[in-house]
């Protein structure tokens, strides 16, 4: 079994979208995985995912309502076999935090979509381009999904 942690900045917008369409397409795909998401910061902990991407997801059959908001931590480089952040702060962060033993590899989202051109998953919480956020999720989350049931 593969554990995935994605990660953003608060952990209620783009991570747990990450979070709930990776979970639909490897179920679809008979792919066994264990899933969470995380921010960097500690905002928005305990939070339900912001209203406009649970709107978003809920448009194209992906329920991420039940999600609530937590900060990443250290141990959360032994718990997972990848994590997977969103733009290069969130990167920068997750490293910054990443223990001197930890071999955990960390990637963007968007290198499983290099088709799309995107460097980023742009934070829809701020842009408020629900829509255009979860297209790149979903490009994404199909790659990423491709990448394990090649692997």
């Amino acid at each position: 079994m593969t554990r995935i942690l994605f990660v953003c900045l608060g952990n209620i917008c783009r991570s747990p979208s990450a979070e709930g369409v990776v979970r639909a397409v490897a179920t679809q795909a008979g792919l066994d995985l264990t899933l969470d998401s995380a921010g960097t910061g500690d905002w928005h902990v305990g939070e339900p995912p912001c209203p406009g991407m649970v709107r978003a997801c809920a448009e194209r059959d992906f329920d991420i309502s039940g999600l609530r908001a937590r900060q990443m931590r250290r141990a959360d480089f032994e718990r997972f076999d990848l994590i997977i952040g969103m733009d290069p702060s969130n990167i920068d962060d997750i490293e910054a935090i990443r223990p001197r033993d930890s071999a955990t590899p960390v990637k963007m989202f968007t290198d499983y979509a290099p088709e799309t051109g995107a460097t980023h998953i742009p934070d829809a919480y701020f842009t408020r381009d629900y829509d255009g956020a979860l297209d790149l999720i979903e490009a994404c989350a199909a790659g990423l999904i491709r990448n394990l049931a090649e692997s």
